[in-house]
């Protein structure tokens, strides 16, 4: 059977495109097919015509999903006078801008969650950033208990994104799109990883929730080296660069560039040299005053820039859409330089908490030709839409059965009224943060936001905050009491959505003692130290390549007498080389001489273009560690052009010296060699 890509032609398609009908993999077969039994230039023409055709016909996807990013935290809304976001406004200059744009959760797991999904976090059960946790938790759970003072129990979230769903990136991959994911992920580990979920690719396939250590080099991500070249190598640079390297690959067929950005995210560290100037710039008074967080705000913004520089460069930025947003509101609740990191003024609250700070943020959808350049929209959206969006700006049809929160926001894109009803936002969760609400549920309609805290009115009934966002867009007067009628109305609408959703909801704690709550407390958040106060940073150290090899885990390198020296503590040490020039994928010979008294295996790591060292592209092999001298050949298996090689010679505590290394091409010729006579010491 052939997969439509597009509608079929019962629905108003007329006649069968084959460009759209059949995914690369099957032209592929006809085209080999057509070698066998005509001539194969005629054949080869044909193929080349299909792919040419197919790969222009349908547009590329870039979908670039910043971390943290607040309402206020870009230029676009004038609201800073600190932070400078020069490609965002070179982005927003190429489509539309959304001024009432809404994450799914102030936090980011569930919003990455209903992303990929087009399903509410109420529905996907991800309520909660909590996946990088060892616990598996696939489905949600009412507790039926908690502690004396709180008055509604909480339930304990989904850590994992189930494979069981569709994701949109299996639905690019289904459809002949190349998928890359760059970036944070925090949805969890194998077998929940973006290779288990539609991704070819996944740089640097780091299940944590933020940056590992530090933005800048050395960072700490188990097999993602930053470059010796580049000794404080920024990790955003980094990954725009290796979001580069996807595009070039792609270029001429159709691809899905998920490149979910570490920025802002804590930790918070940046460029000191622009820290540095920064720090002139801030004017005390302004409630965005934190120089090390304005300097992450220009790294990120520096990413966005080389994306599109890229799309300029290869000539298809204009067959590229490009979606732009933010996964929650901006940190207010983590101290930073001496105050919080970022202020989302005008809006009320940040990240974690239900108000608009939490929630509201940037976004901008770019389609040349099709969505105006330059364009605004009042339109509410919200995270759930992008994928039901982009089904319909390709014209793929969903899954059978497949359901979405979310609805297609194709009609604003064309400046015409979004018909939806409302918008709701699901966190059945009580963070300790400055403008924390008890777990609660909201719900967006027009001008009008209403908040629903389960069971914290009188005798376990809810109690509500509605407010005007038109008149009072900073949420500070509570009209739930001058409008009962419409509370009532709203209310309607959650409760519809709760049922819709199946959502597993906080209960009435039998345990809550009312005289342990303070109502006057609530909201009273306490600011959260960071790990860039000076007495608790440690200094970086770093590790500088030896003899071109770059010292990682728990080992030092130095060269002596002709060989090159590992000092191991034991665990994970390991050395990685960057190949000058790229080897093409074949089968491959590492050759290693060397002499250990450490203890346990080796394995040999290589790295494909745009992938991680990784155990799938590793060889293990027995090493003997009695102090005397042994060669070593392991045979490597790329399947991609390698760009790099990293040996772990043991994973006990000693020394191993290695005398030399050679790596070699299928018919045994060297690709390189490694001596350490002449090498710097």
């Amino acid at each position: 059977m052939f997969k439509f890509l597009g509608k079929t032609p019962t629905e108003g398609q007329g006649k069968l495109d084959c460009r759209r009908a059949f995914p690369r993999r099957l032209l592929h077969k006809i085209a080999t097919l057509a070698i066998t039994t005509v001539a194969a230039t005629f054949a080869q023409s044909v193929y080349a015509t299909l792919l040419k055709s197919e790969s222009t016909d349908r547009p590329n996807i870039v979908l670039v999903l910043a971390d943290d990013l607040g309402w206020s935290d870009t230029t676009l809304f004038g609201t800073t006078k600190l932070y400078q976001t020069p490609n965002i406004e070179r982005l927003a200059k190429r489509g539309m801008t959304f001024t009432r744009a809404y994450s799914s959760s102030p936090l980011c797991s569930p919003t990455r969650a209903s992303v990929l999904t087009g399903l509410s976090p109420a529905r996907h059960g991800i309520t909660s950033p909590t996946c990088h946790l060892p616990k598996v938790v696939l489905e949600p759970k009412e507790s039926e208990k908690g502690p004396p003072n709180k008055f509604s129990t909480v339930p304990e979230s989904v850590t994992r994104l189930d494979p069981k769903y569709y994701t949109l990136a299996e639905m690019f991959q289904d459809n002949g799109y190349a998928t890359g994911h760059f970036g944070k992920w925090h949805l969890g580990s194998e077998p929940y990883s973006p290779l288990e979920h539609g991704f070819d690719v996944d740089l640097p396939h780091h299940p944590g929730p933020g940056p590992a250590g530090s933005y800048v080099a050395p960072w700490k991500f188990k097999d993602f080296d930053h470059d010796p070249m580049i000794p404080d190598e920024h990790l955003e640079d980094r990954m725009a660069k290796e979001a580069v390297r996807f595009l070039e690959q792609h270029a001429d067929e159709p691809f899905f560039l998920n490149y979910w950005m570490f920025s802002v995210h804590a930790p918070f560290d940046a460029k000191k040299e622009l820290i540095e100037e920064y720090r002139d710039r801030v004017d005390p008074n302004d409630p965005q005053r934190c120089p090390t967080y304005a300097a992450m705000i220009e790294s990120m913004d520096d990413a966005i820039g080389t994306l599109l520089d890229t799309l300029d460069r290869l000539e298809i930025a204009d067959e590229t859409i490009i979606v732009f947003a933010s996964d929650n509101g901006g940190n207010m609740y983590n101290e930073v330089d001496g105050t919080t990191a970022t202020s989302n003024a005008p809006l009320r609250g940040g990240k974690a908490t239900m108000y608009e700070g939490g929630v509201r943020g940037p976004a901008i959808v770019v389609q040349p030709g099709v969505v105006e350049a330059g364009s605004r929209s009042d339109a509410i959206i919200q995270s759930i839409d992008f994928y039901p969006t982009l089904l319909e700006m390709l014209s793929i049809d969903a899954q059978p059965n497949q359901m979405f929160d979310g609805v297609s926001i194709v009609p604003a894109l064309q400046g015409k009224p979004l018909q939806r009803e409302a918008i709701f936002t699901y966190f059945p969760h009580d963070p300790p943060v400055p403008n924390w609400i008890p777990p609660s549920v909201s719900v967006h309609q027009g001008e009008w936001k209403l908040i629903r805290i389960f069971h914290g009115g009188q005798n376990g009934s809810h109690r509500y905050k509605l407010f005007n966002l038109k008149n009072d867009l900073g949420e500070r007067t509570n009209l739930a009491g001058k409008h009962p009628e419409l509370v009532q109305q709203l209310d309607k609408l959650i409760e519809q959505h709760l049922v819709e959703t199946n959502a597993v909801r906080p209960l009435v704690n039998p345990r809550f003692d009312p005289a342990r709550y303070n109502l006057s407390a609530e909201g009273k958040g306490v600011l959260k130290r960071t790990g860039n106060t000076p007495k608790k940073t440690k200094p970086r150290v770093h590790r500088k390549p030896v003899a071109g090899w770059l010292p990682g885990g728990t080992c030092d390198l130095s060269v002596s007498n002709n060989v090159l020296r590992v000092e191991s503590t034991g665990g994970d040490p390991h050395l990685s080389f960057s190949l000058p020039e790229v080897v093409k994928a074949s089968p491959m010979t590492f050759t290693v001489e060397m002499q250990s008294n450490s203890s346990g295996s080796g394995q040999i790591f290589w790295k494909e273009i745009g992938l991680p060292y990784n155990a799938v592209r590793s060889q293990v092999f027995d090493v003997t560690h009695d102090g005397n001298v042994h060669t070593y050949s392991i045979q490597l298996s790329p399947k991609g052009p390698v760009q790099g090689v990293r040996i772990d010679p043991s994973n006990g505590e000693g020394q191993i010296q290695i005398q030399s290394m050679r790596l070699l091409d299928d018919s045994g010729v060297t690709i390189h060699e490694w001596t350490f006579a002449d090498a710097i010491r």
